[in-house]
Parts: C-alpha cells; sequence; structure tokens
C-alpha cells in the first residue's frame, strides 16, 4: 500500500478579507453550492471556510503527489454534517490509472484552521 498526504493551514482572518473584497466572486471560484449552503448557515462561517480551503489545498497537494496531476478547487467538495467527520468528495474529469481512496482530517480555532488529506493506493 502507498500513502501520501497534504497538509495545509489557514489563516482565518485571510479568508474573511478576502471574502470582504471580492465577495461572491471568491466564494463561487473557490467553493461548491453545498459547501456555501452548509458555512454560510453557521454562526463560525469563517472558520468554516477556512478549513474547506484548506482541505482543498491539501487534496491537491496529495493527488499531486499520487498521480501527478493537478486538481482544480471546485473539483473538490468537503461535505459536512454537524457532529460528524467532514467527507471528501473529488469530481474527476478523467480517472486515475489505480483505484484510491482518501480521507481527510479537518480542525480549526479561532486563528487558524488546518487541514491534512491521506491518499491510499
Amino acid at each position: 500500500m502507498q500513502i501520501y498526504v497534504g497538509t495545509d493551514i489557514v489563516e482565518n482572518e485571510r479568508i474573511k478579507k478576502a471574502i470582504e473584497r471580492l465577495g461572491n466572486r471568491f466564494l463561487n471560484r473557490v467553493y461548491t453550492q453545498k459547501e456555501l449552503e452548509y458555512c454560510l448557515n453557521r454562526k463560525t462561517y469563517v472558520q468554516c471556510l477556512a478549513a474547506r480551503f484548506a482541505a482543498k489545498e491539501a487534496a491537491i497537494k496529495a493527488y499531486y503527489q499520487a498521480f501527478r496531476k493537478t486538481l482544480r478547487l471546485q473539483q473538490i467538495e468537503i461535505l459536512g454534517k454537524t457532529g460528524e467527520p467532514a467527507e471528501i468528495l473529488l469530481h474527476l474529469t478523467e480517472k486515475p490509472e489505480k483505484a484510491f481512496n482518501i480521507t481527510l482530517s479537518l480542525a480549526h480555532e479561532k486563528s487558524y484552521s488546518i487541514a491534512t488529506a491521506i491518499i491510499y493506493l
């Protein structure tokens, strides 16, 4: 079994400033509709969005290590259910030659959000 890991950390204030400066242009470029519906209905929506941004960056890193192909932010969807771990879905235009599993871990607090994505081949 081969394992590929991607990790990313985001300063929550950076996401807040991007939202304030670019608004829907930023939100719609980075996040899917389901991600926006989930996060924007939360009191801590900035941390929620920042954690998903970190997760997307972590997934891009792990996927590139495994397959030498770059994912776009909109190809990665982080779904959440209150009280359960987040789920990651990849919307791929072409399937990789090898079957794989991908797992995700998210964490956030007042100032920072972090994510780790692991791909198993």
